[in-house]
Formats: structure tokens, C-alpha cells, sequence
């Protein structure tokens, strides 16, 4: 039987830290005790005018595919997640592909789930390598929702940050990707939402992010908590076996609440939310790579990662590094 396992990970964040006290400068209504109070952000990262999603990508998959210790031309599967794509068409795969100079490769196309996009991603290129018909895949969370922020709204512009974090997917015959689970509900989409388009070379519709606080908590608490609980049970692992979850980076509120549901504590939670907000698709590859890096992640050890996102989109899966 082929398996997927994660040969090496890279992250990325542009530029300086914007701390909340720079947001306050910046003249945005609000304070570090109120942001950090009700999310736990201390800081974010934007991109620079000219550096967009595949930018962004590139640096961290150059970073991941050096610890996965192969070449790009290696990459037989390419997948990038993200909301804040380069263009309309082609594919921010194509553009990352281009990029890392693979002429001629295999399959590289985007997904869009949100925050939950690396997940879907990753879920994506596994079944791709236990298939056979695949060998090595990189795998990319990739945004610059700074791009879509309303800088008036300071329910949500303190919130978000860009930034891009990658995983090597490559074909293994010892377990890896144990388990995945994926769900969306279309029904929930408009309290997390960008309701706006491109017609006739116009802007249609709201071109911001728009966000019911306090529905997306409620939501997003018990899809993880049993999202998480759901791939543990299709593995075969007890709660015990977990040695860390990587969530999805929104808000420490909610990731901490989370925990709890799972009966897990907080020092076995990877938290990165407070140094670079939330990144969207790229907030898990982002907290993971930051911990395989620092050492907390190391062979041998059981993680579940998740994400929840605008679809309303949620999904989880537990991997044996």
C-alpha cells in the first residue's frame, strides 16, 4: 500500500511585523489591549505593493522543498490554496510552477476553501499519491488578504495578515496521512464573505471582507472540535496518541475553546495566531512548519491539523511525521 508522508515543510512571512500599536498609529479605532484582549494578535504581516499570493508561495516552497531534501523538478503534483490568487486565470499553481522552473511537470492547480484551503489541499494530494499515479507533491497555503481588508471595519482589519506556508507530500510505504475528513455547508456563507465580482472590467458588489463575528465563533468551535475528533476515530488513534494539534490561526479564543471540546491542553496546542493573525489557507502550514522548525514536531510524534473557513467550509487530518 502507498502512503503520503511529509518530507519537509517552509513557511514565509513578508516584511516587517505590524503590531497593534503600529495599526493605532495607522489611525484604525482601536487598541492592543482590545485586539489582543478578544484574539489573541499581537501582530501581522502585510505584503509590500507588487508582492502577491504566488510571491509569497514561491518563498515558502523553495523553503520546503529544501528540507525535504529533492529538487523542483522533483514536484510531480502541484496545489496551491488560496483566496487571494494572482489573477483571475492562470492558476497561482502554474505561476508558483513557473517559478520554481518546472518545465513541462506534472499537475498544478489551485483550490479554494479559505481557511480550510490547505487542509482540502492536502487532503487533494494524498489521494493523488495513494493512488500510485503520483510520487512527490507540494502543497501550498498561500494569501494577501490585506489586499481585500476594509481598513474602517476594525472588527476585521485588525484580524487578518498575509503570508504563505508549504508541505512536500511524497510516496511512502510507512503510514504518514492517516486519516482526512472534509465538510462544507453552503448554507452558512454569508457570515464570512467577500460578496463581490469583476464584470465588464468593473468592480461589482462588495469587494471587502465581511465577517458575523460572533456566528463564525459559535460555528467554527464545534466543526473543529468534531472534525478533530472525527479523524481520530477513522484512524484508530485515542485523544492520548495525539502529541499536538495544529488548528487554523483565526482567533486564540477560538482555538483554545476547541481544546477544550477535545479534552487536549493547551501546551499540547501549536499557537502561532499571536505573531502573524489570521493567514487564512496559509495559518496551518504556517503554525506547522514553525513547529517542526523549533523541534516541538519531530519523527515518530501523532498531529492533527484543521482548518474552518468561509464556505463554510472545515476539514482535519491526523499524520504520523
Amino acid at each position: 500500500m502507498i502512503h503520503a508522508r511529509i518530507a519537509g515543510t517552509g513557511g514565509y512571512l513578508p516584511g516587517e511585523a505590524v503590531t497593534n500599536d503600529d495599526l493605532v498609529k495607522r489611525g484604525i479605532d482601536t487598541s492592543d489591549e482590545w485586539i489582543a484582549s478578544r484574539t489573541g494578535i499581537r501582530a501581522r504581516h502585510f505584503a509590500p505593493p507588487g508582492v502577491t499570493a504566488s510571491g509569497l508561495a514561491l518563498a515558502a516552497a523553495r523553503r520546503a522543498i529544501e528540507a525535504a531534501g529533492c529538487e523542483a523538478g522533483d514536484i510531480d503534483l502541484l496545489i496551491v490554496a488560496t483566496s487571494t490568487p494572482d489573477y483571475i486565470f492562470p492558476s497561482t499553481a502554474t505561476l508558483v510552477q513557473a517559478g520554481l522552473g518546472i518545465r513541462n511537470g506534472g499537475a498544478a492547480f489551485d483550490v479554494q476553501a479559505v481557511c480550510c484551503g490547505f487542509v482540502y489541499g492536502l487532503a487533494v494530494a494524498e489521494k493523488f499519491i495513494a493512488s500510485g499515479s503520483h510520487r512527490r507533491a507540494l502543497v501550498i497555503g498561500a494569501e494577501v488578504f490585506s489586499r481585500i481588508l476594509d481598513w474602517s471595519d476594525r472588527g476585521t482589519c485588525v484580524l487578518f495578515g498575509d503570508g504563505a506556508g508549504a508541505v512536500v507530500l511524497e510516496a511512502s510505504s510507512t503510514p504518514g496521512v492517516r486519516a482526512v475528513a472534509l465538510h462544507a455547508d453552503g448554507g452558512h456563507h454569508a457570515i464570512l464573505c467577500v460578496p463581490g465580482g469583476v464584470a465588464d472590467g468593473k468592480v461589482t458588489g462588495d469587494p471587502f471582507l465581511r465577517m458575523d463575528g460572533q456566528a463564525v465563533f459559535k460555528f467554527a468551535v464545534k466543526a473543529l472540535g468534531d472534525v478533530a475528533q472525527e479523524v481520530a476515530d477513522l484512524a484508530g488513534a485515542p485523544r492520548a496518541s495525539i502529541d499536538w494539534l495544529v488548528p487554523h490561526q483565526a482567533n486564540i479564543r477560538i482555538i483554545q475553546a476547541t481544546a477544550r471540546r477535545l479534552g487536549l491542553p493547551m501546551d499540547k496546542v501549536v499557537t502561532t495566531v499571536e505573531r502573524h493573525g489570521n493567514t487564512s489557507a496559509a495559518s496551518v502550514p504556517l503554525a506547522l512548519d514553525c513547529a517542526v522548525r523549533d523541534g516541538r514536531i519531530r519523527a515518530g510524534q501523532r498531529v492533527v491539523i484543521e482548518g474552518v473557513g468561509g464556505g463554510f467550509t472545515w476539514g482535519a487530518a491526523l499524520i504520523d511525521f
